[in-house]
Parts: C-alpha cells; structure tokens; sequence
C-alpha cells in the first residue's frame, strides 16, 4: 500500500493505493473497454462506470470537487498503472532462487 499526491486545476491530492482502491481502477478501465468495445452498451455500464468513479472518489482527500473529477481519476489510473509496472519490474530483476536437491 503506498500513497500518491498529485495536483489538479490547483489542488493538491492525496490518496491511498489499496487493494481496493486499485481493484476499483481495475474495474473502472475494463468498464471503459467494455464501453468502448461495443458503444451499444454505454448505457448499460454507464451507472456501473458513475458508480466506480464516486466510490475511487470517495478515497481521496480533500473530497474531490466534481469540476476536478475527470482530471483526478485519469491521474489515479495512471498512479495504478506505475505502481503495477514498478511491481511487475521488481519481481522480473528478483534472482530465481535455486533450492538444493536433498539427497
């Protein structure tokens, strides 16, 4: 778990990345797939997609203003996604550890 500050039109945010902070950012973008894949769906995952976005929300501080929302979710998505290729990395340069045979 780590948090993330970031600033949008002047203001400063901050927000925790947790688990379920990043399975609802996980949630949200294959929303926005699903959406974008078939647009005949929108309204169908349009409430889904509104309802992600106020409970990503609703983990930030301050309390976002709805003027700052977009800006603040792209800025959100974007933290999970660093963090999961600094994870990813991390375990990629880890050594393989060789285990002995017992004999």
């Amino acid at each position: 778990m780590s948090s993330k500050e970031f600033e949008v039109n002047g203001t400063e945010y901050k927000i925790m990345l947790t688990d379920q902070v990043v399975g609802h950012v996980n949630n949200l973008k294959n929303l926005y797939n699903a959406a974008y894949e078939d647009p005949e769906s929108f309204e169908d995952v349009s409430s889904e997609i509104s309802t992600t976005i106020n409970e990503i929300a609703e983990t930030v501080e301050p309390a976002a203003e709805d003027s700052d929302l977009d800006g603040l979710i792209q800025e959100i998505i974007k933290a999970v996604d660093n963090k999961a290729e600094e994870i990813e990395n991390e375990l990629k340069e880890k050594p393989k550890k060789k285990t002995k045979s017992k004999k």
